[in-house]
């Protein structure tokens, strides 16, 4: 698979919601998705802790990635959805940063299952993600 970066970046950059929210793709590889998000007062919730929506965002963002990777890297396979996730809030972040780290766990012809956890900058686990995907054929997603 020939993963270019820069364009991997600019396909997403297309998501405005993970945008506007700060998340950048860091870095990408067939193994792994890399995302991450500086934390700023617009990801804390009224308790000043961040957000769970923001967390989860950050954590479909890496899992969107990963899941697409074949295809936006020109593979003829068709759009890939998540189907279902579950997440599990581990801890308060205490650092400036979260970083989300996509594993692939399962891969079918139309199904798909990534794991994706969350740490801050300090190390500190915040978050982990198990998501299910469901891949459309090509011509028609």
């Amino acid at each position: 698979m020939n993963i270019n970066l820069q364009a991997i970046r600019e396909i997403f950059s297309r998501d405005l919601f993970a945008a506007d929210a700060g998340i950048t793709v860091d870095s990408v590889s067939e193994d792994c998705v890399e995302c991450g998000m500086d934390i700023t007062e617009r990801h804390l919730n009224a308790g000043g802790i961040v957000q769970g929506g923001a967390i989860f965002t950050l954590t479909d963002m890496a899992f969107g990635v990963h899941s697409n990777l074949a295809r936006v890297c020109g593979g003829k396979v068709g759009m890939t959805v998540g189907q279902s996730c579950s997440i599990s809030y581990l801890g308060t972040a205490r650092g400036k940063r979260l970083t989300a780290r996509s594993a692939l766990l399962s891969r079918g012809r139309k199904v798909s299952v990534y794991r994706v956890t969350v740490r801050d900058d300090l190390g500190n686990p915040v978050a982990d993600m198990v998501g299910n995907a469901y891949t459309f054929d090509a011509e028609k997603g």
